[in-house]
């Protein structure tokens, strides 16, 4: 065990789910290639890192304190690990090719979730951003910081758009009162806190609704996706990534949240499909053949002790196909 594997990151706290089953997954090899689109705090990089000798890893991330963190952590493998502060989605534009494995850790890290100025988390009252490509909310001078933040959406979107943005990215059944309480509420003031949006939730609600669970997860996960085009960034991102795999080669992905892994599991449906010549006719004139066979038959999900562990782990899916 190196030192640097025992090192904690205090500016970037993250538990890594689904580790060893992500790992052994990837079948990784020592003279490999591999990509983490989504490094965080170096959880799955460190793991690939290790097992490399000749081997090159790419991380990807779009916060520059997830890189600097990961960075503290793969000081020791440092030369085979090119840093990338970037969306996974534009991988091609880095040149990126013959990648033996690749793996997305989707979602937000505990890391985002629990520093309240990043507003991400509706426990603190903090400033409305969520942007994963910001190192901190105040940070201007950030090339890569998305100019959409939450508070521009609350306040500037219109109702049809919020409604849109609550239904398809939060599945809010109550997404009408609580637009109406937003539209209500920014005629007399800007809301610019994660704790003013919150409370309109709460206030915009059944109580029955209130009391089952926290009202606001559904909304912040909507915001969450529309500020940072997640769904958007994972569809390129799964066509790019499946381009840069080599023949042989695996993509891993965890989700956390129902939309992404419907877009997941069909993407890799497609992959995996051959022939769809209707039933009827006695031969295959389509031509279609597979390119990729799935590694995982149903999403590996984390064990009970995994989950007690981390409860944020719950909701987590993993799922890998292979290249043909």
């Amino acid at each position: 065990m190196t030192k640097t594997e025992n090192l904690e990151c205090p500016e970037f706290e993250h538990v890594t789910v689904l580790l060893h089953e992500t790992i052994v997954a990837l079948d990784i090899k020592p003279d490999g290639k591999y990509l983490d689109c989504t490094t965080g705090g170096g959880g799955h990089s460190f793991e690939i890192a290790k097992r490399l000798n000749s081997g090159r890893l790419f991380c990807f991330d779009r916060d520059t304190s997830a890189l600097k963190a990961a960075k503290i952590r793969l000081g020791d493998y440092s030369e085979s690990v090119t840093f990338i502060n970037a969306n996974f989605a534009d991988m091609a534009d880095y040149g990126i090719v013959d990648i033996d494995g690749i793996v997305m850790d989707l979602g937000v890290s505990s890391h985002q979730l629990d520093t309240a100025e990043r507003g991400f988390s509706f426990h603190e009252d903090a400033p409305l951003d969520m942007r994963m490509d910001a190192s901190v909310s105040s940070d201007k001078n950030n090339e890569n910081a998305s100019a959409i933040t939450a508070e521009t959406i609350v306040n500037s979107y219109n109702e049809d758009e919020l409604l849109r943005i609550l239904y398809e990215y939060g599945e809010e059944k109550h997404a009408r009162s609580i637009v109406k309480g937003i539209l209500h509420e920014r005629e007399s003031s800007l809301i610019q806190t994660t704790g003013q949006l919150a409370e309109i939730i709460r206030s915009n609600v059944p109580l029955s609704y209130r009391n089952k669970k926290n009202p606001c997860r559904k909304t912040f996960q909507a915001l969450r996706i529309e500020v940072n085009d997640e769904l958007g960034s994972l569809s390129r991102g799964l066509e790019s990534g499946f381009a840069a795999l080599k023949s042989g080669g695996r993509l891993a992905v965890i989700t956390f949240h129902s939309l992404e892994d419907r877009l997941v599991k069909k993407a890799f449906a497609e992959l995996a499909s051959g022939c769809d010549c209707p039933k009827e006719l006695p031969l295959c004139v389509c031509k279609k053949s597979p390119k990729a066979i799935s590694v995982t038959r149903k999403p590996i999900v984390p064990t009970q002790s995994e989950i007690e562990n981390n409860r944020r782990s719950r909701s987590a899916k993993l799922r890998v196909i292979k290249k043909v």
